[in-house]
């Protein structure tokens, strides 16, 4: 897992262009599973819940539930590149009301004397700024890695589905075996050799995978230069 994540990151990088605000920035809000690491709500219901905040003055735990929304509207608009106009509209509109949250919470921080927290939610602010105005690179940047991503999880999920089924083959043939006794030598002998090339032809399939992955992202990483 640790290496999946520093090729992960590597990979980011790379469809950054040596932009290190941009990576800084997208590091930090676009998960290795996206199906796992966004809020699983719709996204309307997301915005109410963050309006609630607001409109009791709750504005830190607003601040979070902006972020929640912010960046599963960042993923479903790398999946539906058809309305992108849309939800670059909708994106900024979050953005906005984000950064209102979050100067409302600083300005209650400041009053607390809270340095550390006041610090923290400016960064926020200049977050929410930055990512208004570089929406479109932003966005080419996560439609590549999220493609990515979600096609690597569907090759695992596929493997996943194909070590299970072998081994539920491999249970029902010992099962079927005569008691160790009785066993059949060259039988046995057979089943191993099968077995062997089982796991030799498992090992090819996900040596191919890397490198369809490999070479995937090297034609996406043309389509940034």
């Amino acid at each position: 897992m640790v290496e999946e994540e520093e090729k992960d990151v590597t990979w980011l990088q790379q469809l950054c262009r040596g932009d290190a605000k941009l990576y800084d920035v997208l590091s930090g809000s676009l998960p290795l599973d996206p199906i796992a690491g966004l809020a699983k709500e719709d996204l309307g219901i997301l915005i109410e819940q963050a309006e609630k905040s607001v409109k009791d003055a709750n504005y830190e735990e607003a601040v979070w539930k902006y972020r929640l929304v912010v960046d599963k509207a960042i993923f479903e608009a790398t999946q539906h590149q058809e309305e992108k106009d849309r939800y670059i509209k909708v994106i900024r509109d979050l953005l906005s009301k984000t950064a209102q949250a979050t100067e409302r919470a600083k300005e209650k921080a400041e009053k607390e004397g809270r340095t550390g927290r006041v610090a923290a939610l400016l960064k926020r602010i200049e977050h929410c700024k930055f990512v208004s105005e570089r929406i479109e690179a932003v966005l080419e940047v996560a439609s590549h890695y999220y493609n990515e991503r979600l096609q690597i999880l569907r090759e695992k999920e596929k493997g996943e589905d194909r070590r299970k089924a072998k081994r539920a083959d491999r249970m029902k043939e010992d099962r079927e075996e005569e008691r160790p006794e009785k066993r059949d030598k060259k039988r046995e002998k057979e089943k191993t050799e099968k077995r062997l090339e089982e796991d030799k032809e498992e090992r090819r399939e996900a040596g191919e995978e890397k490198e369809r992955g490999e070479e995937r992202r090297e034609k996406m990483l043309k389509t940034r230069r």
